[in-house]
């Protein structure tokens, strides 16, 4: 792996640089995790292929922006009293260290995911509070519902982005300010009082939270799991985002082992089947849902209604 230093080029051009490997970086699907749907407010992706993010950082907010600049490189452009440790942390962010000696599937259709998608690279962003809250918002709801009450939350208490970022761009609320979010807002943005409450009670611990980001992705994950209302799903969630975790398999997912069966077996399974089925590929089972994801294959049948979603703010 080999990457530049960051550069100093002024407003509005902000603090740049570029990372290069010696193996493709796939940006696009790389990232793709960080945005919460169509209209996520710290995440946009402009005409001309550029993929915008609104982050806090240790060292202050940021806004940046990721452009695929080669096959095997990557550059950022970064404002904000944080741009410098972002930009010095972009390698690492984007996995380029990983070692994927390792995976060797067997099975058709993720090898031939793997084939044409070599790029794919996990994302440790080392910011556990902003993968964390949304994936409280997304327990037990549909995806809709729940990306729904995270760009009211956001647009409601989140702040500007700093730099020239593009229009709507925001920065997700601060640990302080989630704690404070009082529960008619949490109601009018229909989460309930129990996703609500986890989502409090996380914040209140933001600080040791964070430091799990430095650990072994097992012990991060265990740490999280030790707050109630954080169980395997929310962790494996959190870490596929923060700790570049190939293997955070999310479990417990609504849809995911009948999507994982349909997909490589030709029928449904349940989760303890899917986890022992995946186990020859530990500890990469999460790159390779993710390889099926982006390659277009994962599927599984459409039997009846659609679930319905849930509302919170009629009552």
């Amino acid at each position: 792996m080999r990457n530049a230093m960051v550069e100093p080029v002024g407003e509005p051009t902000g603090l740049a640089r570029t990372v290069t490997s010696d193996h493709p970086i796939d940006l696009a699907c790389t990232i793709a995790p960080l945005r919460r749907g169509t209209g996520d407010p710290c995440h946009q992706t402009t005409a001309d292929g550029a993929h915008w993010h609104a982050s806090r950082m240790s060292s202050g907010p940021v806004t940046y922006r990721l452009t695929q600049s080669g096959p095997s490189s990557v550059q950022g452009r970064a404002w904000g009293p944080g741009a410098e440790e972002f930009l010095d942390g972009l390698d690492h962010m984007l996995c380029l260290d990983e070692n994927m000696d390792g995976f060797v599937p067997d099975h058709p259709k993720i090898v031939e995911a793997h084939r044409r998608f070599p790029g794919l690279r996990m994302l440790r962003t080392g910011l556990v509070l902003e993968a964390l809250i949304p994936a409280v918002l997304e327990q037990k709801v549909h995806t809709i519902s729940a990306r729904g009450s995270w760009r009211k939350l956001v647009r409601q208490f989140g702040d500007p982005a700093p730099g020239p970022a593009p229009e709507g761009l925001r920065l997700p609320p601060d640990a302080d300010t989630w704690r404070r979010v009082p529960s008619w807002a949490f109601h009018r943005a229909n989460v309930g009082p129990q996703r609500a409450q986890t989502i409090v009670r996380v914040a209140r611990v933001a600080s040791s939270l964070e430091r799990a980001a430095g650990v072994d992705p097992a012990e991060a994950a265990r740490r999280l799991r030790t707050i109630p209302g954080i169980g395997v799903w929310t962790a494996a969630e959190t870490a596929q985002r923060a700790f570049g975790d190939a293997d955070a398999l999310s479990v417990g997912d609504f849809h995911l082992a009948a999507i994982v069966g349909w997909t490589l077996l030709g029928h449904p399974i349940d989760d303890d089947t899917m986890v022992e089925y995946l186990e020859p590929l530990r500890p990469h089972r999460y790159r390779a849902v993710r390889l099926l994801e982006i390659s277009g294959q994962a599927h599984k049948p459409k039997f009846g209604p659609r679930t319905p979603l849930t509302d919170h703010t009629w009552h």
